[in-house]
């Protein structure tokens, strides 16, 4: 079995890059920060289904992307989560709050509709998160 991407990641999502273990994505969502890594392992859909070593560097990964993100985007609090309600492929959420944001302190899930990056957006923030894609190895 290969791996593929969920049909709802893939339409819902920007790709940035592959890490070692994961794909990198970009949440089409100009609303917060908010990057998802997604094991390329076929038929998972918890973390414990990784063995050992993925989940040793799927914790590598996302403590590099949330380092990142944080210093980047001077964030308050780094969100995770790995609900899959949605889409049982497992993918592991990375947003960036700021106390005030549109949702704060709840979730951000159904506050509001997405609002989509423009090519300049997201041309600039590819710049922003070029050196934590470099981290990753996914840049």
């Amino acid at each position: 079995m290969a791996f593929e991407l969920h049909p709802r990641l893939e339409a819902d999502t920007i790709a940035l890059g592959r890490s070692a273990l994961c794909e990198v994505r970009l949440m089409n969502d100009r609303t917060w920060p908010w990057i998802l890594l997604v094991p390329r392992r076929p038929g998972i859909r918890e973390i414990h289904e990784l063995s050992e070593g993925d989940q040793q560097q799927l914790l590598r990964e996302s403590s590099v992307l949330g380092k990142g993100l944080m210093e980047v985007f001077s964030g308050d609090k780094l969100n995770i989560a790995a609900l899959g309600n949605m889409v049982p492929q497992l993918h592991l959420h990375h947003i960036v709050r700021h106390e005030g944001d549109a949702a704060w302190p709840g979730p951000v899930w159904g506050v509001q509709a997405p609002v989509p990056y423009s090519d300049a957006e997201l041309a600039e923030l590819r710049g922003r998160l070029s050196p934590i894609l470099q981290a990753l190895g996914a840049g």
